[in-house]
């Protein structure tokens, strides 16, 4: 820091968290201690209701860990709690924020992520919430935790709303987005030792940002926040930084696969040959990826394939090219489709491809023509959802416009209070669509197993021969069963992670509490002091 810099004054930070570990807090984290705070973590496994793969009403309410959560922040008696809500996750950091100020009523709470992004005047109309960070937060996180520690709110802190002493808000500029990730620490995997079984799927991001903006994704919002020139949106860190970070985690957990989670792993071919040159030679793990149909090529995939890469997801959602273009702001064609599944194919990686149901005007076309594509070009597990609007984006604030949506509607969407609206089977008013959606769905999540001359031959009639109540559960059921025959890494580390959490809440009844889900080499650190020396030794 420059001689002029402030003085940073230790502040301690909790972050409230569910399901697994979230990148961002993990990054967050890292920062705060980089600036001399002190970091910890009160964790829900929330088991049976993660708001995304399990979610069993009548049985979550018995394994409910609010109360591990509450001891947590007691015990640490932080001067902020900070949280980074998913739509599906918004209610849930109301309420420990809430309670958190039950414990320690000098407590700031810090919201981020994309739903405070989307919507961030509505959580300043809630008295829990004192700071939101709206857009990336490397820069604004620590500015938040000097100026809690000196209670010096005059200066403006960019990237963040919040409000002064007086109850006035505050809105600082919207800062373009951070070019050198090099210049940020490696992510703090420590912190979720206790609770996430970090060396069995290792989640990294090797960028930031997506070069496309799909109308029902945030991405559609996030890369229009600044108000000034802004850089660029996709960012890649160097090769020898990332490499460095996954051979630090080699050593302390022994990874079995490295989970890439950007949006598009494969954007530029030159940074990908070189990184998985590197890759094989230093970490020689398999991993996994996302990559989208217009960045694959043959190339692309012998070097993925060549260097361990066993699963590629690749989303599809629709398979109607004009809807695509004109509703969802994807330009791909079907041939880029079938193309990307062929060439990942020929290389022997598992695809995974993500199509979407009740997209609002899609025409009931578009699912045969996925049946069809998906028949002659083979994927490993063809991943459904449904479509869900989500806050701040163009499908969203498109919907409110043509009426699909209601003020009322769209304001409980807003608060996280009905974040699966167009998933409800009530909200598709046509009977007879509803059920040829559901008999697509299970003839997509079968279609994977199937023998070759099966695959072209299954169509909705014969799903619809099934009485209607047992469809969904046939559905829910192919898809575990495929998952694990065909040895998806996620469904493994799902399954160990809640195995885990189930044993862990047995063993707290009995009284039994400091049980750690990852084991870890303590003589390697993720520490900012060893950063720079990592990279050097990759370079």
């Amino acid at each position: 820091m420059s001689g002029n810099s402030l003085i940073y004054i230790m502040a301690k930070v909790t972050f409230a968290a569910l399901g697994t570990e979230q990148l961002g807090i993990s990054m967050l984290s890292a920062i705060a201690r980089g600036h001399g705070h002190q970091t910890g973590l009160a964790f829900s496994a929330s088991l049976f209701h993660d708001r995304f793969n399990l979610e069993l009403p009548w049985l979550s309410p018995y394994f409910d860990d609010t109360k591990e959560v509450l001891d947590a922040i007691r015990a640490q008696q932080p001067d902020v709690v900070a949280f980074s809500p998913l739509t599906s996750t918004y209610q849930w950091s109301l309420d420990i924020a809430r309670q958190a100020k039950e414990i320690k009523s000098d407590i700031k709470t810090v919201f981020g992520g994309v739903h405070a992004s989307a919507v961030p005047h509505l959580l300043l109309q809630r008295a829990e919430v004192d700071f939101v960070v709206v857009g990336e937060g490397d820069v604004a996180f620590p500015m938040i935790l000097q100026g809690v520690q000196t209670g010096d709110y005059a200066q403006v802190i960019p990237n963040t709303r919040y409000k002064d002493l007086s109850g006035k808000v505050i809105c600082g500029p919207q800062k373009g987005f951070i070019q050198d990730l090099d210049s940020l620490p490696f992510a703090d995997k420590p912190l979720w030792e206790e609770h996430v079984r970090i060396g069995d799927l290792y989640l990294a991001m090797a960028s930031r940002g997506c070069p496309y903006r799909c109308t029902f994704c945030f991405n559609n919002f996030f890369a229009k926040l600044p108000e000034e020139k802004s850089g660029k949106y996709v960012r890649l860190r160097s090769p020898e930084h990332m490499i460095a970070e996954l051979k630090i985690a080699k050593q302390r957990y022994d990874i079995r696969i490295v989970d890439f989670q950007d949006d598009i792993f494969t954007t530029s071919k030159k940074w990908l040959q070189d990184f998985l040159a590197l890759y094989r030679k230093e970490i020689n793990r398999p991993f996994q990826i996302l990559t989208h149909p217009r960045y694959m090529d043959d190339d692309i995939a012998r070097w993925l394939s060549h260097a361990g890469c066993e699963w590629v997801q690749m989303g599809v959602q629709s398979m109607d090219e004009g809807f695509k273009k004109d509703t969802l702001l994807r330009y791909e064609r079907s041939d880029d489709v079938s193309a990307a599944i062929d060439v990942m194919n020929k290389y022997n990686m598992r695809v995974k491809v993500d199509h979407m149901f009740g997209l609002p005007d899609e025409p009931i076309s578009a699912q045969e023509n996925a049946r069809v594509l998906y028949s002659e070009h083979a994927a490993k597990r063809i991943q459904t959802f449904w479509t869900c609007y989500l806050p701040g984006t163009e499908m969203m604030n498109d919907a409110l416009a043509k009426g699909r949506l209601t003020e009322s509607q769209a304001a409980k969407i807003n608060e996280g209070e009905d974040f699966y609206f167009f998933r409800n089977t009530e909200n598709i008013k046509d009977e007879k669509l509803m059920e040829l959606y559901k008999a697509y769905e299970v003839i997509f999540r079968i279609m994977p197993v199937l023998p070759e001359r099966w695959r072209s031959r299954l169509q909705p009639r014969h799903i619809l021969m099934i009485p209607s109540l047992f469809i969904r559960p046939i559905s829910m059921l192919s898809d575990v069963i495929t998952g694990f025959m065909l040895r998806n890494p996620e469904f493994r580390a799902y399954a160990l992670h809640n195995i885990f959490h189930l044993k862990k809440f047995l063993l707290r009844k009995l009284g039994y509490r400091n049980v750690k889900a990852t084991k870890a080499r303590a003589d390697v650190s993720f520490d900012a002091p060893v950063v720079h020396d990592a990279v050097s030794s990759v370079a």
